[in-house]
């Protein structure tokens, strides 16, 4: 008979991935993770394979949070433009108030790991497609709504929005001067029309 868990894997889980999206993939050691899961290593490895698994479903968890989040956010702005704006602001904010050397988990996972694990490289690139269409989606109905231009290319438009969000993002890592950002963020925009 399977022994049943002795903790909680959705807050073991979530504390993982706090504690990757604060220290990193490399930076963050066995035992801080056990430590943050309140959890033993034989839990660890019996529920997740080992630390790159962990690492997995950590990234997998925010993936999904995250994209449903935005999609939620988008959906419910009634004007599409002002959507984007309002998303776009959001995470400007969030860098020069909250923790600008966060960042987002995907984004940071993309940078760490992706270019020597393929299998990461797929997971954020997945990701990726999966905001492009939700991008893409939302400027279709400000499209059919007419909100936006009949001939507004919207899936090349989305993949431009998908990369200005992650080169903001990144960009925030730096502290760069606002002004700096805020007229980027407001050319990208200037294209949702």
């Amino acid at each position: 008979m399977a022994r049943t868990k002795e903790f909680d894997v959705d807050q073991a889980l979530e504390a993982a991935m706090r504690l990757f999206w604060e220290k990193g993939y490399e930076a963050a050691s066995l035992s801080d993770l056990t430590n943050a899961m309140g959890i033993q290593r034989p839990s660890l490895y019996s529920t997740f394979g080992d630390k790159l698994g962990l690492f997995e479903a950590a990234l997998r968890r925010y993936s999904h949070f995250h994209a449903s989040d935005l999609r939620t956010r988008l959906q419910r702005s009634p004007s599409v433009k002002e959507g984007f704006r309002r998303l776009f602001e959001e995470v400007v904010e969030d860098g020069y108030s909250v923790r600008p050397d966060r960042g987002c988990f995907c984004i940071n996972a993309m940078v760490e790991m992706a270019p020597r694990d393929e299998k990461f490289e797929l997971l954020t690139r997945e990701h990726q497609m999966y905001l492009s269409i939700l991008f893409a989606e939302t400027l279709e109905r400000g499209i059919r709504s007419g909100e936006l231009s009949a001939d507004l290319a919207a899936k090349p438009l989305a993949r431009t929005l998908v990369v200005a969000l992650i080169g903001v993002t990144v960009m925030l890592k730096a502290r760069p001067e606002r002004s700096f950002v805020q007229q980027s963020v407001d050319a990208v925009l200037s294209l949702v029309k």
